[in-house]
Formats: C-alpha cells, sequence, structure tokens
C-alpha cells in the first residue's frame, strides 16, 4: 500500500508527541452556559489550612481504582521528571507551562502528580494488518487509536497564603499569555498560539480553567489541550487534558468530569 505522506507523517508525530503532548496546553473547553464559567466564586478561605508534605499528597491523589474507566498510573513516564526539563519563553507564563506538566504552579511545601488514561475498547479495523487498510481506513484507525483522554493531575501545598497566591498566578497567566507563549520540554519546542478562560467545574473553594491552541504538524489548523486548576482549601490540583486524536479530528473534548469529580471526593 502506497500511504500519503501526509497520513504516515500525522501518524508519526501524534505517536511522537505523546511524550511532549501533556505538557503542551491547558485548559477545559468552553461553553455557552454561564453557570459556572470562568473562576468559581471564592469562598472564605479556612484559617490555617493545613500544609501537606509529599507523602501526605500522595495518599490523596488519584489512585488505580479511584475512576471508573480509567488506568491511573503515577509518575508516568511520558511526563517530565522535574520541573528545570521545563521552559518558556515568557517568564509571566510559568504557572501553565508548570499546571500542564503536573507540577506545582508555585514553590510548594510538597507536591505529587499522576497520570488518568482512558481505556477504550478495540475498533473493526484493528483486527486488520496496516498493509491491508485504505489510506482512509489508516487514518480512522490511526485516530481512533489515538482518541483518548490522558489527563495529568497534580496535587500542590503551600505555607501561608501561598495557595490562594498561586491560585491567581495561575488566572493571571491565563491573562497574560492569551497571545501565546513557546514551551520547550524534554528538548521539544511547542508553539502555543492562543490562551483564552473556558468553564470551570465549579468544584473546590475556587477554579479557573482554560483552552491552549497548539500547532500540530502537517495539519492547517492548531489543536486544543485543556486544563483547570482548582483550590481546596491549602491545596491546589491542577489538571491536564489530552487526546491526540481529537487533535487530528478537531473533534471536541474535554477534562474528564468523572477524573475531576474523583480527584474533588477525595479532598473533601
Amino acid at each position: 500500500m502506497n500511504r500519503s505522506s501526509g497520513a504516515r507523517l500525522r501518524a508519526t508525530v501524534a505517536v511522537g508527541a505523546l511524550s511532549l503532548a501533556l505538557v503542551t496546553g491547558c485548559a477545559e473547553s468552553g461553553s455557552d452556559d454561564s453557570e459556572g464559567s470562568g473562576s468559581a466564586s471564592a469562598a472564605p478561605a479556612a484559617p490555617a489550612a493545613q500544609v501537606l508534605g509529599a507523602a501526605e499528597l500522595k495518599k490523596l491523589i488519584l489512585a488505580q481504582g479511584d475512576v471508573e474507566g480509567y488506568e491511573i498510573q503515577a509518575d508516568d513516564s511520558r511526563l517530565p521528571a522535574s520541573q528545570s526539563d521545563v521552559r518558556v519563553d515568557k517568564a509571566e507564563c510559568e504557572p501553565l507551562a508548570h499546571a500542564m506538566s503536573g507540577f506545582a504552579p508555585g514553590d510548594s511545601a510538597g507536591e505529587a502528580r499522576t497520570m488518568a488514561t482512558e481505556r477504550t475498547s478495540p475498533t473493526d479495523t484493528a483486527s486488520k494488518s496496516m498493509e491491508d487498510m485504505s489510506e482512509g481506513e489508516f487514518e480512522n484507525a490511526m485516530a481512533d487509536a489515538l482518541s483518548v483522554d490522558m489527563t495529568v493531575v497534580g496535587l500542590s501545598s503551600y505555607d501561608g497564603e501561598g495557595t490562594a497566591e498561586t491560585f491567581a498566578s495561575v488566572t493571571d497567566a491565563i491573562t497574560a499569555c492569551a497571545g501565546g507563549f513557546t514551551l520547550t520540554a524534554q528538548g521539544t519546542d511547542q508553539k502555543i498560539t492562543e490562551v483564552a478562560t473556558a468553564k470551570a467545574s465549579g468544584t473546590g473553594d475556587e477554579s479557573v480553567a482554560f483552552t491552549a491552541s497548539v500547532d500540530v504538524e502537517d495539519q492547517e489548523k492548531p489543536g486544543t489541550v485543556h486544563g483547570e486548576v482548582v483550590r481546596h482549601g491549602g491545596t491546589l490540583v491542577t489538571y491536564y487534558t489530552v487526546n491526540m486524536g481529537a487533535l487530528m479530528s478537531g473533534e471536541a473534548y474535554d477534562v474528564p468530569a468523572a477524573v475531576i469529580d474523583a480527584q474533588a471526593a477525595k479532598l473533601t
């Protein structure tokens, strides 16, 4: 089969991007519903919120079996190993870049992160050899195989007013970085062309969600990635979701509500 170079390139880019995709953007997609949009009304901060270390946060972060239909894997190898592996060309965008990779958006007293990957069922074309597929079947099979929501979840805790201040820094970064920025992770540059506020889940004491448009090689239109940051007392939760199949096809997706609800329940 003589498959088009475009199809092969998109497949190669999509698969290779999995190692970087988790740090290329953020946000929960928007909705016309006004209820719960943008940043939720802030409840009064709990006095003397308990500061949690890494060991305590690891007990509170999502674990296998907490979310039906998802595999949970801590310290996934596709994630950057440390904050020093993540760089931006605009300092004001650093909180977003760190939130996208599951790292604490600010200087935390402790942090933990994990990955929630959606389970999928095999498609009809999965039984076919790649060489036996038509170009259209190959494109569809590749999109189906990559149409999986992958969500990086990060927990972080801060001293004093650090949690509220760090939450505010993320909110400020969404506005300051609206025109985009370049993020470098694991030696690869990713151009983010636009950042916008989106509808938040409304969980926790306050929450903010945003979308980012990212350049996808050999594709005319940019793709969209999604993220959300939620404050639960003195603990911040960051969510970052990417679906490579949707990036290729342009289909809409969100930060999975099941993942957000399950993590919120563990912090209640």
